[in-house]
């Protein structure tokens, strides 16, 4: 994963001048492990509300807290016009467990059937994708976090292997 995001800013020149065009704040796209977790995490919060426009959310967050915001737009993009419907029947049915309620029955797919049953709805749903929006994106971050500098460890152990056997074959001769 860093590998991938080392390559990315190798790309720096065109990068910079984009930047510089459209005068945007180099500090939301920058490409280390706290500003990754925290782009993802952020992401995922967003991504799991049902809301119209998440990326407008995402941007709206910058102000209070920093992190990669295409990497976070990207995210949000997780919950999209095909997967929406799994996502928040999910949400919906673990708000209604949460609540110790049974739920709908007959649920149908039409404008006047979610109409006429939105107060039934709106409150187990949004329960649900709280639950799912915090959990999953603290789970999320703490995850990320513990990978990245694992591989810094074992990226670490590896060169400090690396010269210890070239040292010791040097010694060798």
């Amino acid at each position: 994963m860093r590998k991938f995001f080392r390559n990315l800013a190798s790309k720096k020149d065109k990068f910079d001048h984009l930047l510089e065009k459209y005068k945007l704040p180099r500090a939301y796209f920058n490409i280390n492990r706290k500003m990754i977790t925290k782009g993802v995490a952020i992401g995922f919060f967003w991504g799991f509300i049902p809301m119209p426009m998440q990326m407008l959310a995402v941007i709206a967050t910058t102000p209070f807290i920093r992190f990669n915001v295409p990497l976070a737009i990207i995210i949000v993009w997780l919950s999209n016009p095909f997967t929406m419907p799994f996502m928040y029947y999910m949400e919906y049915i673990t708000g209604n467990f949460l609540l110790g309620k049974e739920g709908i029955e007959g649920m149908e797919l039409s404008i006047d059937w979610f109409s006429s049953n939105i107060s039934d709805i709106f409150i187990p749903l949004y329960v649900g994708t709280a639950f799912y929006s915090i959990v999953i994106s603290t789970l999320i971050y703490f995850l990320l976090n513990w990978l990245w500098i694992r591989s810094v460890k074992e990226e670490k152990q590896k060169k400090i292997k690396k010269r210890f056997f070239k040292k010791k074959d040097e010694l060798n001769k």
